[in-house]
């Protein structure tokens, strides 16, 4: 049981941490961090997402969202809501820039995962997924449930 928790926690963590690196090193030309890319890339690949919609679709809080949002419409990455609007209802624009620099993420994203997926069949992968997906669900239930 050790020895399968440990397996776990590892793999799982040097996945992230290399998701991390690969989004920190392809970006920092343009000086951005992580949850920059994921709010780039989501808003560059699904038009009219609200800050809401990112918090949902990048698993982050509201706070690492805000913060994101704020640093990419200072750097001229996006434009947000008119000035009597609220941000997290108001749909967000990407610039040019923007649109330069989310193309180019999603363009690295393609790659890399042509690159990791091949040592795997389409049906490895979909099983993969429903995997991952299942263990995600039960982790979730048993931070809400214990961990509120």
């Amino acid at each position: 049981m050790k020895e399968r928790f440990e397996t776990f926690t590892v793999l799982i963590n040097k996945i992230s941490r290399n998701i991390r690196k690969i989004k920190n090193q392809e970006m920092a030309e343009y000086n951005l961090r992580s949850a920059h890319v994921s709010c780039l890339y989501h808003l560059y690949s699904i038009e009219g997402l609200t800050a809401t919609d990112l918090c949902e679709r990048c698993a982050e809080d509201k706070a690492t969202i805000s913060r994101a949002l704020d640093y990419l419409e200072t750097n001229g990455f996006l434009t947000s809501r008119p000035k009597n609007a609220k941000r997290y209802k108001s749909p967000l624009i990407l610039t040019q820039k923007g649109e330069e620099v989310g193309k180019k993420i999603a363009d690295k994203i393609d790659g890399v995962l042509d690159e990791i997926g091949d040592g795997l069949t389409e049906s490895e992968r979909n099983e993969f997924y429903r995997s991952l997906f299942i263990i995600s669900e039960s982790l979730e239930a048993v931070a809400s449930k214990y961990y509120k």
